[in-house]
């Protein structure tokens, strides 16, 4: 079946000519996990580098696929050359894959007096928040995403394209959320009890807050324990002058992503449950007001012999299982039964397709074939970029 084959009514998908525009700064691949986002977000970065652009891909996935396919040992925090690539128009290639603690460590380093940051560093409830906070994941990619967009341009930072492969998410686009969440969290009603007696200051701010106070801090320490909630009340005072700008980048980023320079790709495979995510996806995205530039339907079954529908591979199968006869027509009838399958495995994903587009009408869609082998090398990038482009 042909990558070619959408529905009549959703507009294809133009790759080429959103990455080839110079006015697309930030393409971000986003969608729920295992449908090839990561693979998506690289082909689409080797096609862009290879075609004149300076680009930076940013993975969250930590399997070493993507570094594997780029040719490289490694994946880290700081942004690699990737050096094999076809450089003749003038492009680079540059990979890294967030890691998630040592972004929050450089947000605290940066951003506090050498003294703040080495107790903010060493307080042990700071080490559990930064490895394992729900939302540090989602809040750190838009912190990283924020610094590689400000350091764009220069020497040590060529690029002018960034590619973002997002956390995977099944329920809700939790990058977008992180900045409100971090924020309702820093605001919250236990961050403001454990910060309220230290501003007050001592015995003052005791007696501003009175037995009720104490008798909430007897509780948790009986709850929490003595050390750990010493540990909270110092994490969370040396981080209050960080917390106004924690928001103020959070936002500056989302504002970023709302930009016309910025363009989102929803990424699905053509199963029921992933192309419902993904009509979520787009339905949230548009009520945000984010630039949705289309869908990817990843993984596309395709049958060659098209004129050979599955009834009409059935019945000759049938016929040469009841004929008996040799070894080879037994054979036969297996692969006529497997064809009968796959014709009808890749109808029922382009109606799956074809059924989003109906329900989305004016969505731009591209279909990528299903290879048949795993994606692990540069070439392998290029031939889903081809595919992405519809080439």
């Amino acid at each position: 079946m042909s990558p070619r084959a959408v529905a009549s009514a959703a507009p294809r998908l133009e790759v080429d000519a959103l990455i080839d525009d110079p006015r697309t700064q930030i393409v971000v691949c986003c969608g729920s996990g295992g449908v090839g986002k990561t693979t998506t977000a690289a082909a689409l970065a080797l096609r862009a580098a290879e075609s004149g652009r300076n680009v930076v891909v940013l993975t969250i996935d930590p399997a070493r696929r993507l570094a594997q396919s780029l040719g490289l040992t490694e994946l880290d925090n700081t942004p690699r050359p990737v050096t094999d690539i076809d450089a003749s128009a003038g492009g680079s290639l540059h990979a890294m894959m967030l890691d998630m603690k040592r972004t929050f460590d450089e947000v605290v380093i940066a951003h506090s007096e050498p003294d703040k940051a080495d107790q903010i560093l060493a307080n042990p409830f700071y080490q559990a928040v930064s490895s394992s906070f729900a939302g540090t994941q989602e809040y750190m990619a838009m912190e990283k995403l924020g610094q590689l967009k400000a350091s764009a341009g220069t020497a040590d930072a060529p690029w002018d394209l960034i590619i973002v492969d997002t956390p995977p998410s099944r329920s809700a686009l939790d990058f977008l959320d992180a900045p409100n969440r971090l924020g309702s969290f820093l605001d919250g009603r236990f961050i403001r009890l454990m910060t309220a007696p230290a501003k007050a200051g001592g015995r003052a701010g005791l007696k501003v807050f009175g037995v009720g106070v104490q008798l909430v801090t007897s509780t948790m320490t009986k709850i929490l324990g003595g050390q750990m909630l010493t540990d909270v009340q110092t994490f969370v005072n040396a981080l209050d002058t960080m917390f106004g700008g924690f928001r103020e980048r959070a936002d500056e980023t989302y504002r970023l992503l709302s930009e016309d320079g910025t363009a989102f790709l929803v990424v699905a495979a053509p199963e029921r449950d992933a192309l419902r995510e993904a009509s979520y996806f787009v339905d949230r995205l548009e009520a945000d007001g984010m630039p949705l530039a289309g869908l990817v339907v990843n993984r596309i079954g395709r049958v060659s012999a098209t004129g050979v529908t599955p009834a009409r591979a059935l019945a000759a199968a049938e016929s040469l299982e009841d004929g008996g006869g040799p070894r080879s027509a037994s054979n036969a009838a297996g692969l006529l039964r497997l064809h009968a399958s796959l014709v009808r495995t890749a109808e029922r994903q382009r109606e799956l397709a074809d059924r989003f587009s109906r329900s989305h009408p004016g969505i731009p869609v591209v279909q990528v074939p299903a290879l048949g082998r795993d994606v692990h090398d540069l070439d392998g990038l290029r031939e889903i970029g081809h595919a992405l482009a519809g080439s």
